[in-house]
């Protein structure tokens, strides 16, 4: 369990975090999003003990985050957006040193284990620097669990990565959300939508929203999303700011996905049409996208 207490962080003059609290329960992988310089980064800096907060506190596994508590940070795996690798080391080498900083015993036995557990098999007599991006990514996701952490955090963890290596990164994730508690950074929102239970977005340096994304829908967003079609180029970007139909992404000259009040029918977007002397070929409703929530969160 991660409990964050009314966090305070700045950098100068710069105010980050300002009285940021939330709570993660185990077993689960929360989503943490965030614009650029939100202070996603800061935060799970903090919640690792890497970084000290200016004020509030960090509890993991009900065990206070302090620098002199080890017992707290050897809880957590820790995989930073710029990955602590050293490319001139092997495999093995680099897993056996991490080992010995946690001074574990049996070391051979866990390195082995998490090469088998992060599918580095076929690539264990390499040196890190002759890795693809998804095999190192796959290295620093060992390093990170090596401990048997239960808490893990994970920052972008697939960045840069090709299709078929986000395929193979979120599988291993979702595989080991099954007995620790995950927290991961990302801007994709389609690996939100696919590892997490919950999502926490953080704007102006507190939660804006905390949300299961199970409750993804108009009640979340207090909106309805319809995706419509049109038989002609509309003016929908022209659409006043007052207007109870908004435009919430043009896919295309005559394709949209439109919003309106919760409380509103899908008649006023009918009426819109024939007042425009437009015909309306497609309209479905549909929930809030991750991105839609993202974007009402953060702007």
């Amino acid at each position: 369990m991660i409990s964050v207490q009314n966090i305070h962080k700045s950098y100068g003059t710069q105010k980050v975090l300002d009285n940021l609290s939330f709570e993660i329960s185990d077993g689960s992988i929360t989503g943490f999003l965030g614009a650029n310089g939100a202070g996603k980064s800061t935060t799970m800096k903090i919640i690792t003990g890497y970084l000290q907060s200016d004020a509030g506190e960090v509890f993991v596994n009900q065990q206070k985050v302090e620098p002199g508590n080890l017992d707290a940070r050897r809880q957590i795996g820790y995989l930073p957006e710029h990955k602590p690798l050293y490319p001139e080391m092997y495999i093995k080498e680099y897993l056996r040193y991490v080992a010995g900083i946690y001074q574990l015993s049996h070391v051979e036995k866990r390195v082995e284990h998490v090469i088998e557990q992060t599918g580095l098999g076929r690539e264990q007599g390499k040196k890190i620097k002759m890795l693809s991006k998804g095999y190192r990514q796959r290295v620093g996701i060992a390093q990170a669990i090596i401990h048997e952490p239960s808490v893990l955090i994970l920052d972008e963890p697939t960045s840069g990565l090709d299709p078929n290596q986000i395929v193979e990164v979120r599988n291993l994730i979702l595989d080991l959300g099954k007995n620790k508690t995950v927290m991961l950074s990302t801007h994709i929102m389609q690996e939100v939508e696919a590892m997490c239970q919950r999502v926490l977005i953080i704007n102006n340096g507190g939660i804006a929203k905390d949300t299961p994304l199970a409750n993804q829908a108009k009640n979340e967003s207090g909106k309805r999303y319809f995706k419509v079609t049109f038989d002609s180029p509309t003016f929908l970007n022209g659409l006043p700011p007052q207007s109870l139909i908004q435009l919430e992404e043009l896919v295309d000259a005559t394709r949209a996905i439109l919003s309106i009040p919760a409380e509103e029918t899908a008649a006023l977007i009918f009426d819109f049409a024939v007042q425009h002397n437009i015909k309306l070929l497609q309209l479905t409703e549909q929930s809030a996208s991750m991105e839609q929530l993202f974007r009402t969160s953060t702007q």
